[in-house]
């Protein structure tokens, strides 16, 4: 059994769409961050808690350019922890997904996975630039965020157990029970404690490259893990390991 191999395509597919991922997030995010994060200080010194001085300004673009240069690495080492764990899901559910490549396979787990876990919490908690947000709450948001993934990923992975156990023409009651489920649950989560006081195209701007640049990733790790899964074949070593 060679799960050195399985674990250093997992690992190596989620570090690559990680970087794919810090890139893109250079590219379309960082310029609303950029105004963003420039509305803040123009509040700060409005209020007179920071002073506009050239030394600020070259602290501040110091620490910016510190922040922007870590957008890669900060993406390759979130992308390797969650290629992991989709690999590890791929693994144990490649037989019964649909397709006859694994690229598509992977495709198909990466869609699901991307729905269940990020898109459907994104349209509860939608993400917001620096100047949206109380620091008093941030402790708050992030309970009620986690918890929304944690539901909503738990209930898929629930009902495609459930899936499993019916017949082909009956397979859609565990779709239909897994959106009647997750439907009950977004109404009855609350909402966002914050009020949005920022320019809204800004919000919204910074919430659609937002969406791109994560839509990206997880359409690169479907990609990269199904190529690698087709060319190095690790199931044939595994197959006693997920039997």
């Amino acid at each position: 059994m060679k799960t050195a191999r399985f674990i250093a395509l997992v690992l190596l597919a989620g570090c690559f769409a990680g970087i794919i991922h810090g890139t893109a997030n250079l590219a379309i995010v960082e310029p609303y961050l950029d105004e963003a994060i420039g509305i803040e200080n123009q509040n700060l010194f409005s209020s007179g808690e920071e002073q506009d001085t050239p030394e600020f300004w070259v602290e501040y673009s110091s620490y910016r350019d510190w922040q922007k240069g870590g957008q890669v690495l900060a993406g390759a080492i979130l992308g390797t922890s969650v290629g992991a764990l989709f690999g590890i899901i791929f693994a144990f559910s490649r037989r019964s997904l649909p397709g006859n490549h694994n690229v598509k396979k992977a495709l198909i787990l990466a869609g699901i996975m991307w729905l269940t876990i990020y898109f459907i919490p994104f349209l509860k908690y939608p993400a917001n630039p620096p100047t949206v947000g109380d620091p008093e709450t941030v402790v708050l948001r992030s309970i009620l965020y986690l918890s929304f993934i944690a539901i909503s990923g738990f209930g898929a992975l629930g009902f495609y157990k459930l899936s499993n156990r019916l017949d082909k023409s009956k397979k859609i009651a565990a779709v239909l029970g897994y959106a009647i489920f997750i439907s009950v649950i977004f109404v009855a989560m609350p909402q966002n404690p914050d009020e949005v006081i920022a320019p809204m195209d800004l919000v919204n701007g910074f919430r659609a490259m937002s969406l791109i640049a994560v839509s990206i990733y997880w359409i690169a790790l479907g990609i990269i893990l199904g190529a690698f899964w087709q060319k190095l074949q690790p199931d044939k070593s595994l197959q006693t390991y997920t039997s």
